[in-house]
Order: C-alpha cells, then sequence, then structure tokens
C-alpha cells in the first residue's frame, strides 16, 4: 500500500488554439465587410426658395444656353474662349466690380461653360454672383 501523497498537477488552459480561432473570425470580417469608397461623396445640392428674389434693374445678367454658349443681356459672345468673354465681360462692366452679376444657365449646359463663366467674372473682380433659378411646378 502506498500512503504517500502523489503530486497532481495542476490543468493548463492551452489559449493557442482559442487565439487561432479569434485571428480567423477577425481576418474574415475584415476581408467579407465592404468599405464606403472615398471617391464617392455625398452631396445635397440647394434647392430654389419658393420666393423669386428679386435682382436689381442694373444686373448683369449672362446665360449659358444648352450648346455652352455665352449671352451678355441679348447679345450673343462671339466664342466659347474664356479670353473673349473675359474682354465681353471688362466691356460691359466697365469700372463697376461691385455690380451684381445674375447666371442664367440652360438645365442641360455644361457644368464647364458655367464654372468658366463663375471663374471669368471672379478673376474681373466681380465678386456679387448669383445663379438664378426657377421653381419647379408643383413644389411647395
Amino acid at each position: 500500500m502506498n500512503l504517500r501523497p502523489q503530486r497532481r498537477e495542476e490543468p493548463e488552459v492551452n489559449l493557442t488554439p482559442l487565439i487561432d480561432v479569434v485571428f480567423l473570425l477577425l481576418l474574415f470580417f475584415m476581408l467579407s465587410t465592404t468599405f464606403n469608397r472615398e471617391s464617392q461623396l455625398s452631396v445635397d445640392l440647394p434647392e430654389a426658395s419658393a420666393e423669386p428674389s428679386q435682382a436689381p434693374e442694373q444686373a448683369l445678367e449672362i446665360t449659358v444656353s444648352q450648346q455652352g454658349d455665352y449671352f451678355i443681356g441679348d447679345q450673343k459672345v462671339v466664342s466659347n474662349d474664356p479670353a473673349t468673354l473675359r474682354r465681353a465681360l471688362r466691356k460691359v462692366a466697365g469700372k463697376r466690380k461691385d455690380i451684381p452679376v445674375v447666371i442664367r444657365a440652360d438645365g442641360l449646359a455644361p457644368h464647364q461653360a458655367v464654372v468658366t463663366v463663375m471663374d471669368v467674372a471672379a478673376r474681373l473682380g466681380l465678386v456679387r454672383i448669383s445663379l438664378a433659378t426657377v421653381k419647379r411646378e408643383g413644389s411647395n
């Protein structure tokens, strides 16, 4: 009969398989997650108010047609070149830098044509630039 007490070893918890499983789950979730593209920005565009603003009588109106042609008042600008537009605006505005400029662009006009008008007007020192809008029918 053996009366000596036997030494019992303490049970060990092996964490290696648990760490492996957690690592695999982490990899799975990282690879299966879809990320939003940074190039797809969400832009909230402004809408026209119900009451049209009253433009001053001496406002300089620039119209951009669907084809991208420029009209200052009722006169068509000879070419769509920014330099030609700059000369025409300088001739009409003269030395007045505080004259309000109203840009009326067709809904299907090229965006670049509208940006060109704003850029040319700003380079001439015309800072009171506004875009004309119309109220949609059926909107409150």
